[in-house]
């Protein structure tokens, strides 16, 4: 990989990550909780037919100032009982619609810092979980976790409870910039934790990591990927930071400590992409890599690769999301539904209504055309137009309808030799993976609408 100025300055736009298609920042209040319950109950007839679940909770002892997440501190403990009873609340009132023959999938936990809360309040949702839906026979259940609250024995109880991977939230192992970005460094050595991880026969781990943050340079990021390389995990995720104080405003904080340059940023990125490539990780997706064994590399060479609000996963792991807590999204396949994002509006109105909805979008039929391209290129840098037309039963010319497609949009690209089109398939090459946003946005008529505050894409 080689970028230089005139690339970063050619490409570096803003645009949005596409976690979904639409976009959040087209999500509307005049979604609400019969809407919700419509499209749950129109969801048993779709596909996937399995189902994911994610549970949010947004808490932490203390915020990160470059944290995007929804998330709150200085909670007691009866408020924490009582956000729990709400998700075990909302859980039982959303399983009553569920079709009982679908089998799950896959469970994930976000935050917020799960591994921060009592677990026993893990272990009373994890069950709630369990009497409410038939776990498939290889489920995925995942946690994130801050390793700065982690203890051994905390990693033997998730064991118990069912979970199979855990997300190491690292972000940097330098001092200074864990200390300019607020975040408390690890309570035990990360050796320590992974090598217990791997002896109480988790099938995954992965190490999360953070690049343009405050007080990184070049040299203290590539140490920081090597000592990563070294714990051995199955996947690593190097994530670049999103600065966006219009949307988030603490990490207006930052500014007054200054971050790392575009141009710096970038080799950061390009670094670690030949440091973990050369380690022998595939790369997945724009900021994944994976040891070949791991599913999501094997799901990237057969090109079933997908993407959810969570992150990557399988064909076989992807089912309709169901999101439970605080500002939670579920993506059905014909629909998307937002939470209370305040966690006490959250609670007052689990009690009160059942659901909490605050806003949510219905798809129309060639936005989801629009969201299959996009989540392949997004995913497998890789889109084949009549697989497409294939899957929706419809013309080869319908699908390039819906994306407004002409050979012309993407002419930049192909001239300097970031993808390749022929025979009605798009492939991606090595550097044009650094621009994937930028390739994917070329596929969105809603662009148009200038609707939304994105971060750049380099």
């Amino acid at each position: 990989m080689n970028v230089d100025s005139s690339f970063l300055k050619k490409y570096n736009k803003s645009g949005p990550r596409y976690t979904s298609y639409p976009p959040a920042t087209f999500f509307t209040d005049k979604y609400t909780n019969t809407d919700l319950r419509n499209s749950v109950i129109l969801s048993n007839k779709e596909k996937p037919s399995s189902i994911s679940i994610y549970i949010h909770i947004p808490f932490c002892p203390q915020l990160c100032h470059f944290c995007g997440c929804t998330t709150q501190t200085g909670y007691t403990k009866p408020f924490l009982e009582s956000y729990v009873e709400a998700i075990i609340q909302e859980i039982e009132l959303v399983a009553k619609d569920i079709d009982k023959s679908r089998i799950l999938t896959q469970v994930h936990w976000g935050g917020g810092t799960p591994n921060a809360i009592d677990y026993k309040y893990i272990e009373q949702i994890t069950d709630c979980i369990k009497e409410n839906f038939t776990f498939a026979k290889e489920y995925e259940m995942a946690i994130e976790c801050s390793p700065a609250y982690f203890e051994l024995k905390h990693i033997e109880l998730l064991k118990e409870f069912g979970f199979n991977r855990i997300s190491i939230g690292v972000q940097d192992f330098e001092r200074d910039v864990l200390d300019a970005i607020n975040r408390e460094p690890s309570k035990l050595d990360l050796e320590v934790i992974v090598k217990k991880i791997k002896n109480e026969g988790f099938t995954g781990t992965n190490i999360d990591l953070v690049y343009g943050l405050p007080l990184q340079t070049v040299e203290s990021f590539n140490k920081t990927v090597d000592r990563a390389i070294k714990l051995g995990t199955d996947r690593i995720v190097t994530f670049s930071y999103a600065h966006v104080p219009s949307v988030i405003a603490r990490q207006k904080i930052l500014e007054k400590i200054g971050f790392p340059s575009t141009e710096d940023k970038a080799i950061m990125y390009q670094n670690a992409f030949d440091k973990l490539v050369g380690a022998g990780y595939v790369a997945i997706g724009m900021d994944h890599f994976a040891k070949p064994h791991d599913e999501l590399a094997i799901a990237l060479e057969n090109k079933s690769l997908h993407r959810n609000f969570q992150g990557y996963c399988t064909r076989l792991t992807t089912g309709q999301v169901y999101g439970f807590g605080a500002s939670s999204i579920s993506q059905l396949h014909s629909a998307y539904s937002q939470n209370e994002k305040n966690a006490a509006r959250y609670v007052n109105r689990i009690r009160k209504e059942g659901l909490a909805v605050i806003r949510g979008y219905s798809m129309k039929d060639d936005q989801k055309i629009i969201r299959a391209v996009i989540n392949s290129v997004m995913c497998n840098y890789y889109v084949d137009f009549n697989t497409i037309a294939n899957e929706f039963n419809i013309s080869l010319s319908q699908v390039y309808s819906a994306v407004d497609f002409t050979k012309e949009k993407f002419k930049m690209f192909m001239e300097d030799n970031l993808m390749e089109f022929d025979n009605d398939i798009i492939k991606v090459n090595i550097l044009g993976r650094l621009v994937i946003r930028n390739i994917a946005m070329k596929f969105d008529p809603l662009l148009n609408q200038g609707v939304g505050s994105y971060s750049k894409t380099i």
